[in-house]
């Protein structure tokens, strides 16, 4: 039987606390998780590795490394309702229902939806639903949301996500240039969101996330 709690916990010492991740909820969580049951079972073996991985239909699960800074920067608390989109197999929606109060989470691929929402339910993560829809659509009905992560690079954030934020909320994206990448927080003030960079990092573009092509003469 091969040993996937001491792999988390190789992840957890060897890539999420040397990245300045100390706090417990986060530490918790992905020591908890099993990431190996939100991959395909040809990938199993590959599910803590420190890089992105493909897991198809143009989803990829982050880096622990990468997915771990980002929930440290947006400091989830027990008391929030988290919109989580591009969730793919479930595995950020699952760790992000160890912090908040519900998470929906929002996938495009209806297989990959199906999936996310059988591996939640055997996780115990009953605080956690999953919405099959396009990933720039949110979802709007259970909103509005105290924060948004999106799991994948983008180029640009549609006005519709931004929407379902609450005022005073939090949105973490990985915004992509070329092969380079910065993690940006923004805060939401005034109906205005308002962007920091917070750590470089890289993902595939979401579909639907990239920048609107500009044709000229």
């Amino acid at each position: 039987m091969r040993d996937f709690a001491n792999r988390r916990t190789m992840m957890v010492d060897t890539q999420v606390r040397p990245s300045d991740v100390t706090k417990f909820p986060i530490i918790d969580a992905m020591l908890t998780v099993p990431r190996e049951d939100f991959v395909p079972s040809a990938q199993r073996e590959a599910a803590y590795m420190g890089e992105n991985l493909d897991l198809g239909q143009g989803r990829v699960l982050l880096e622990p490394r990468t997915l771990a800074k980002m929930l440290d920067a947006l400091a989830i608390s027990n008391t929030e309702m988290v919109l989580d989109l591009g969730c793919a197999m479930g595995y950020s929606a699952a760790v992000i229902a160890h912090m908040a109060e519900a998470v929906v989470a929002v996938e495009e691929d209806e297989a990959m939806a199906r999936e996310a929402q059988e591996a939640l339910v055997a996780a115990g993560a009953d605080n956690a639903v999953v919405h099959q829809g396009p990933l720039g659509n949110g979802a709007a009905k259970h909103g509005p949301y105290d924060v948004i992560i999106i799991q994948g690079g983008v180029q640009q954030v549609p006005s519709t996500l931004t929407d379902q934020l609450k005022e005073g909320g939090r949105i973490a994206c990985l915004f992509m240039d070329g092969a380079l990448g910065e993690v940006r927080l923004g805060h939401k003030r005034d109906g205005i969101v308002s962007w920091r960079m917070v750590f470089n990092a890289s993902a595939p573009v979401i579909r639907g996330f990239e920048k609107d092509s500009v044709f000229t003469l």
